[in-house]
């Protein structure tokens, strides 16, 4: 199949296919005229990067796992699921520092809502100290 057919078939751009076949992730036979030709193999292989790359994982980490799929021993499952929970530990990481970040700008929420009425207070309060003088 052709790469337009390839992309509406995995659901993806035919931007995206050229891209992973650029990032080594895919791979293609060119006729004669250099188009690219691809087996139904690759929908599900597309499909699957697609997947990868939900889950948060780079260009670079996908081809490390590629392997596991394409040689499956145990392995290169080994080295899939060390390299695996390798980001997911870094992503618990990005996670946590997150969590800091947004419970630091709450804390300057709070602060900022404080001075707020504060503010509104101490307009408040000259306007009715004049009122009950009147």
């Amino acid at each position: 199949m052709r790469i337009g057919e390839l992309a509406t078939r995995a659901g993806v751009s035919v931007r995206s296919v050229r891209y992973y076949e650029e990032q080594g992730l895919l791979t293609s036979t060119r006729s004669t005229s250099g188009q690219r030709h691809y087996t139904d193999n690759e929908v599900e292989r597309v499909t699957f990067i697609q997947r990868m790359y939900a889950a948060g994982l780079s260009s670079r980490t996908i081809a490390e796992l590629l392997p596991c799929v394409d040689s499956p021993s145990e392995e290169t499952s080994d080295a899939a699921l060390t390299r695996m929970a390798q980001e997911r530990d870094r992503l618990s990481d990005h996670i946590a520092d997150l969590i800091r970040t947004r419970d630091a700008l709450d804390g300057l929420m709070a602060t900022a809502r404080a001075h707020r009425e504060a503010l509104h207070e101490a307009e408040a309060a000259p306007a009715s100290a004049s009122a009950t003088t009147c």
